[in-house]
């Protein structure tokens, strides 16, 4: 028969002068002085729950105790009567920071021990001793464990005692007194000691940190009638649904049940055995109602850790459960859903770069293989398949089905198509803005880029790890993009969870967000998976990608060999439909919202072979010899090409390809228009640093407009913009913002052209001048703020000094890094613009700080 604690007894005098105090429902307890553990125990108390007694000590008294005080330690043992047994916990502000572990039954000894004997039995005494002789002796006393987890079960209490007096040359402490101060003593001094503080700094810690501890009466779990401990939470920790999960033992204590599991019993019926609902139906209801009432109350999904001693139900304690981010954004849904919480509160308990585990398959959690290699984290998700060192061997491994992950030095514009085949890149080179990684991210891809302790030879086709291992193509490996590791062979994923719960929290971080969110995408693939994440629009699609095909580039080299300008135009009107085909359709699947297409950026020796094979093949296509098509390739490569004849300057240089692209968007225009919504399509000139450019572009774009309209006798709107990405631009954003209608900021050039840093190649440094404090941060990862940021504070306000209607944007990769995103929104920025599968992150990032950072109008 159940029989709850009895409510009503007499209330003792709160003592606060001796540096504790007893947790009731009014005692001053704050989680900012005594930490979340105390914190919640008192609201469990407000709540009638059955609390054994609890005594609280502060940070600054736990703080004192470390440098050698102690409080009234007689005063405070008195709080819970005569000869009490009682455990001490850690109670940190934030539970992830960790802290001691918690010791049992302090005020154990030979007189305690001869009481309980006579009233729970030998077998019960002999447990609740040797269990805090173990204790005392291991993390107090600080002795060799082995010493004390041998010995037989008839004399395990005996050997561990003599095993404690043979090293220390002394008897077990019998005063209760002594062995409490000590307890707390060595607690204190554990939490500020150097590798507990570096530990919970790694957590998110400040390094000052405080703990605080609480004292508790023991519920003993093991003696006569049903006696034992357990834990019971309402949901699975790895999805959020609504789920009774936890183990209950008999005959034990503290979380035994769930380190041990062996002997353990089920809570709820389940035909692999016993469970705590069969055996005590009564306690198991009651569980179940303090749990509705804890999360009704305390408005969380909490694990209840409870102690039954002879019948008589205990909770010990209460703690948020732990869980995975889906889990977490499921949870955050159903409150708000049963109206326990609002839906901001919902929005704010997601952090949004929790996302990307849900958008992308990710490893198994219990597998902790070591990485053969480590690198940078480039592009989240998981994969796994054989190794390729080329784009045609990743094309031809899909082409079998097969999964594959392609493994090069770097990858160039050339790699794109390999890129699409495979399930993940690994590179030996590169940064968290290098092409592999930036393509990655607009896929969907895993990446880790900058594996520098890895060795490459293409020749052999091999790759060589520091400790001498070698891989072989067709050798199967992992990658986790989410952590910049690599693993040999293959493991168990977890799939993406796009449900019904991401898709209520997103759209509840629409309705509060102030800032737009737009996609990077270049493919057709990739503005589904923008349209999907919804995306108000497209906000650079980068036209050059779409020249890499087997069919286009063909005629692309052609058009970079003309020898005149006939030749050239010959080649850019077989382009020209090509063109306006993937305008169309990139129209058609946003559906009039907006796109944002960047004309031709890269130098045209990027469209150009490489290797020898290549050479030959263009040889034979241009049916040119070898010895010319390489002296011409040769001609057009240059010393600093990032830096060179590229953006503007090719289009000023060779208008006919801006013409070609700008009759095919005005083209694609019409004819998406046809069939729904109107389109007015973005240009946007890449590369400006003078307003003259500016100006020679925009004559040639508008004649080509009216040359469009009235061939086809329709007429339409565009936009034509700037794409800010060079120092001097931002600098000169009045002038050059003056015939533009709006002023996108490439930050991956501009924080590479600010700091004089090649973003491919940073990555070999980087790590050791963020860990030297040279930097903050990556500036190619978070956006520099001082530096970068002033440079786009400058380039706004004379902007929009200029023409107070332009359009302010960022589309570099920094747009998807919610700090960026807090940078732009305090500037006055109309949008972002990052990778689709960014887009998520960054829609909560934007809820987020309109919910916590308004702005006032």
């Amino acid at each position: 028969m159940l029989r709850l604690r009895q409510k009503g007894a007499a209330v003792q005098k709160m003592v606060d002068t001796s540096g504790f105090t007893r947790i009731r429902r009014v005692a001053p307890i704050a989680t900012e002085t005594h930490g979340g553990r105390a914190k919640c125990l008192q609201r469990l108390i407000r709540l009638d729950l059955p609390v054994p007694q609890t005594v609280a000590l502060s940070f600054d008294t736990v703080h004192r105790i470390a440098a050698g005080g102690m409080p009234n330690i007689e005063a405070l043992l008195k709080t819970f009567g005569e000869r009490p047994l009682v455990s001490v916990r850690p109670s940190s502000e934030v539970a992830d920071w960790g802290g001691p572990g918690a010791i049992l039954n302090i005020g154990m000894n030979d007189a305690r021990h001869a009481d309980l004997t006579a009233s729970h039995g030998k077998k019960a005494a002999n447990a609740l001793y040797l269990r805090f002789v173990q204790s005392f002796a291991i993390n107090v006393a600080r002795l060799d464990p082995e010493m004390f987890e041998n010995g037989k079960k008839g004399d395990a209490l005996a050997a561990a005692l003599k095993a404690y007096e043979d090293e220390t040359e002394d008897r077990f402490p019998q005063d209760p007194a002594v062995q409490l101060s000590e307890v707390l003593r060595s607690m204190a001094r554990a939490w500020e000691g150097t590798s507990a503080r570096l530990l919970r700094q790694a957590k998110g810690a400040p390094a000052d940190a405080g703990l605080g501890l609480v004292v508790q009466q023991m519920a003993l779990g093991v003696g006569p009638g049903e006696s034992g401990a357990g834990v019971i939470q309402f949901i699975d920790a790895a999805t959020g649904r609504a789920q009774i999960t936890g183990r209950y033992m008999s005959q034990t204590q503290g979380r035994d049940a769930v380190k041990v599991k062996a002997g353990a019993m089920f809570l709820t019926r389940d035909e692999r055995g016993p469970s705590l609902e069969e055996k005590c139906p009564e306690v198991f209801q009651v569980l179940q109602d303090q749990g509705d009432l804890c999360r009704r109350k305390l408005r969380e999904e909490m694990q209840i850790e409870f102690t039954l001693e002879n019948g008589v139900l205990h909770i010990l304690d209460a703690v948020r459960v732990q869980r995975s981010s889906r889990a977490n954004v499921r949870i955050a849904v159903d409150l708000a859903n049963d109206e326990v919480i609002s839906r901001e509160d919902a929005v704010l308990r997601v952090e949004p770069h929790s996302l990307t585990e849900l958008l992308h398959p990710q490893l198994d959690a219990q597998d902790d293989r070591a990485p053969f290699v480590r690198g940078i984290a480039a592009s989240p998700g998981a994969a796994f398949g054989q190794i390729v060192f080329s784009s045609a061997a990743a094309q031809a491994s899909a082409a079998r089905g097969e999964h594959c992950i392609m493994v090069r030095r770097e990858t160039t514009p050339e790699d794109i198509r390999g890129m699409h085949a495979a399930s993940g890149v690994l590179t030996e080179r590169g940064g968290i803005t290098s092409h592999a990684a930036v393509i990655a991210r607009g896929l969907g891809l895993p990446c880790v880029v900058g594996a520098s302790d890895m060795q490459l030879n293409t020749k052999d086709k091999t790759v060589t790890t520091a400790d001498g291992s070698i891989f072989r193509e067709g050798d199967i490996i992992t990658i986790d993009g989410s952590t910049g590791r690599a693993f040999s062979g293959a493991t168990e994923m977890r799939e993406p969870a796009l449900d019904d719960a991401f898709q209520s929290l997103l759209g509840w971080a629409d309705a509060v967000r102030d800032i737009g969110i737009r996609a990077n995408a270049d493919t057709l693939a990739e503005a589904h998976v923008a349209r999907n994440f919804a995306a108000e629009g497209i906000g650079l699609c980068r036209t050059e990608h779409m020249f890499f095909e087997d069919d286009r580039l063909v005629v692309m080299r052609e058009m970079i060999f003309a020898k005149d300008p006939t030749d050239r135009a010959a080649a850019l009107d077989r382009l020209l439909p090509m063109q306006r085909a993937d305008f169309t359709a990139l129209f058609r699947v946003m559906e009039g919202q907006p796109v944002c297409i960047r004309l031709l950026d890269p130098p045209l020796h990027e469209f150009l072979p490489r290797d020898r094979d290549g050479v030959r093949e263009l040889a034979e296509a241009l049916n040119m010899p070898v010895s010319d098509v390489s002296r011409r390739i040769a001609d057009m490569s240059e010393i600093n090409p990032m830096l060179g004849l590229r953006g503007v300057r090719l289009g000023i240089t060779v208008p006919e390809i801006y013409d070609m692209q700008a009759r095919a968007i005005f083209e694609a225009t019409i004819e998406a228009s046809k069939r729904g919504d109107p389109v007015v399509p973005e240009i946007m000139i890449p590369l400006v640093s003078a307003k003259k450019e500016v100006e020679l572009v925009k004559s040639r774009v508008d004649a080509v407009a009216a040359a469009v309209a009235s061939e086809n006798g329709a007429d339409f709107d565009f936009r034509l913009g700037v794409m800010v990405e060079t120092p001097r631009a931002a600098l000169r954003a009045g002038e050059i913002g003056q015939n533009v209608a709006f002023l996108s900021f490439g930050t991956n050039d501009l924080t590479q052209m600010t700091y004089g840093l090649s973003r491919d190649d940073a990555g070999r440094f980087m790590n050791d001048y963020v860990h030297k404090g040279v930097f903050a941060e990556d500036p190619f990862h978070i956006l520099d703020t001082d530096g970068v940021g002033e440079l786009l504070m400058l380039g706004a306000e004379r902007g929009r000094a200029a023409h107070p209607d332009v359009v302010l944007s960022i589309c570099g990769e920094h747009g998807g890094n919610p700090e960026s995103i807090a940078f732009c929104r305090a500037a006055g920025f109309d949008y972002v613009s990052c990778s689709p599968y960014r887009v998520p992150v960054a829609r909560l990032a934007a809820a987020h700080l309109a919910l916590k950072q308004p702005v006032s109008s």
